[in-house]
């Protein structure tokens, strides 16, 4: 806890460049989801990138094992709108100031919103076709509190439809959108949880991860959309290395 705690003041004090952006992800050596440019090598391609090959709580993870605990509960409270750009790695909703996610007296702004295809985070071995990332950041400590939902094949997604139909075609392509992201989220908030970092390049350990439980559905044409520009941008699960996994009830 002691190195996790250094990291995050270091974090605050600024000597994280590229964690300083909405995206968080390393803006200098081209990094890509494989070959020689792939996870196996992030670790090799920055200084900054030290972590994604000796870091010892790394994300994502394989959600197995989990200790069932009294978990706070989690308040959500975004607003719509944002501006949805295709960044070269996912489709990333940055988001306007003013919305927030509480948790144990914990206040965390919303940044931006992304997808990956498919999962990052397995439950028990499983993938899921999509998984939603909604990055906040705690003003005070640094410390980003990301929300992971799975998204599934289903019925239609009204706010992920207009995602969709919305997703720039090129890289740096950007576009306004008046998507309220309360809309892709579950009826139910239960949640697993456990300390990690940045499923990209720094990887930087000083992620609060809250998995929600229940994924969305969406509608099939729409996940299409997708992978038929981005067909896999996930990182492997990676080694618990004795960490705690905590599920809600």
């Amino acid at each position: 806890m002691q190195r996790r705690d250094f990291i995050k003041g270091v974090i605050v004090l600024g000597a994280c460049p590229a964690c300083a952006g909405a995206g968080f992800a390393a803006e200098g050596a081209h990094w890509s989801y494989e070959g020689q440019s792939g996870p196996d090598h992030w670790g090799a391609m920055a200084p900054e990138n030290t972590a994604c090959s000796a870091g010892s709580q790394q994300s994502p993870l394989d959600l197995t094992g989990a200790v069932k605990a009294e978990l706070p509960p989690i308040a959500i409270d975004w607003k719509a709108g944002g501006k949805i750009v295709n960044n070269g790695h996912t489709m990333q909703v940055n988001m306007p100031g003013g919305s927030r996610l509480s948790r144990a007296g914990n206040s965390y702004e919303l940044l931006q919103y992304h997808f990956h295809a498919p999962s990052e985070h397995h439950v028990d071995g499983r993938s899921f076709p999509m998984e939603a990332h909604f990055v906040h950041r705690h003003k005070e400590t640094g410390t980003l509190g990301v929300l992971g939902v799975f998204v599934t094949p289903g019925a239609a997604n009204p706010g992920f439809s207009r995602l969709a139909g919305a997703f720039p075609k090129t890289v740096g392509g950007e576009a306004a959108v008046d998507v309220n992201p309360n809309g892709l989220l579950p009826k139910e908030l239960t949640y697993w949880s456990y300390e990690g970092s940045l499923t990209t390049p720094p990887c930087s350990e000083i992620v609060d991860w809250m998995v929600l439980r229940q994924p969305i559905e969406v509608d099939e044409r729409d996940i299409g959309a997708f992978t038929t520009l981005y067909p896999m941008n996930a990182r492997p699960v990676l080694a618990a290395n004795r960490r705690f996994i905590l599920s809600s009830f």
